[in-house]
């Protein structure tokens, strides 16, 4: 069986298996198989935890190690709610997700421009979906293709399920998609943390250079939909929702300082939650450079995350 194949076998059997099984029974694998992860390290755990140490720079090698494991704990509880999440009660869900600010997605529907949410990869972002499909209706989101094409349609497929729509990442296509939404007064939602294309806008990012994809801010300008940066973390019994209020952008030169106070904003909430935020590749700019360093770890590339 192909690499591509197993991973395709790995998720379905995910979607497929997980559900059926006692709730407590696959906590406990889940997070044991965080756990070893942890232990084993890797390439993906090396870079989270070098990640980690840029977000908490005063802590030490022990809490690095025990910030690393809560992070994969986190990671892995991500991935369990997902393969559970289709045969949950959505509506039950959405009414158990703590919600502050839902006033600044209100007043934006409002004036009749739509709204753009701008999300770090941080908490359980689908279930923050399913909250917002029962508050505001249906929204419109952008999914990058992943190979083999069987798994993209299963990522697809799955979401729809939970009621949203999604559009493939194809540039000015998917764009022009997302204007024609926010015109008809919707919502749309992006992850606005990790330049995947590498075109993004120089960023701070807890004081190193990053960049951030410029395209939620470039929306907003484009239709006059409200900028919301949104937060989203686990709580012990479920998840807590943040909207935080808008980033203003009414010119093409406020771009790069909208997307500058989407980064301050993303960044107050992964220092008050740092587990939550799942980053295991490579995300600074001194990380992509050969032999950059960081808190004395060595640089490694890291996979991209399948969602």
């Amino acid at each position: 069986m192909s690499g591509q194949r197993l991973v395709e076998w790995a998720y379905a059997a995910g979607w497929g298996i997980v559900p059926k099984l006692p709730r407590r029974l696959v906590g406990a694998v889940f997070a044991g198989g965080a756990d070893l992860a942890a232990r084993r390290g890797g390439t993906g755990v090396a870079q989270l935890r070098r990640n980690l140490a840029r977000v908490v720079p005063q802590a030490g090698p022990v809490e690095l190690d025990d910030l690393t494991r809560r992070a994969l704990r986190s990671y892995a509880r991500y991935w369990q709610e997902a393969f559970c999440l289709p045969s949950m009660d959505l509506p039950q869900v959405g009414r158990s997700v703590d919600v502050t600010g839902a006033e600044y997605l209100d007043a934006a529907l409002a004036e009749g421009n739509g709204a753009v949410l701008a999300l770090p990869h941080t908490g359980n972002w689908d279930i923050a979906g399913v909250w917002l499909v029962g508050h505001a209706g249906n929204f419109t989101t952008v999914v990058e293709r992943l190979r083999p094409e069987s798994l993209y349609e299963r990522f697809v497929a799955y979401r729809k399920s939970l009621g949203f729509e999604i559009i493939p990442a194809d540039g000015s296509a998917s764009f022009r998609t997302l204007l024609r939404r926010l015109r008809e007064n919707r919502t749309v939602c992006l992850v606005g943390d990790r330049d995947i294309t590498g075109s993004g806008l120089p960023v701070t990012f807890f004081g190193e250079p990053a960049r951030f994809p410029a395209g939620p801010a470039r929306l907003a300008l484009a239709t006059g939909a409200a900028l919301l940066p949104v937060g989203c973390w686990f709580t012990d019994g479920g998840w807590a929702v943040r909207i935080h209020p808008r980033v203003r952008v009414s010119s093409r030169e406020e771009v790069p300082a909208a997307t500058q106070a989407l980064a301050d904003v993303f960044a107050g909430d992964i220092a008050a939650h740092p587990t939550d935020w799942h980053m295991l590749q490579p995300f600074w700019r001194a990380d992509a450079e050969p032999g950059a360093e960081h808190e004395g770890e060595s640089g490694q590339q890291g996979e991209r995350r399948a969602s």
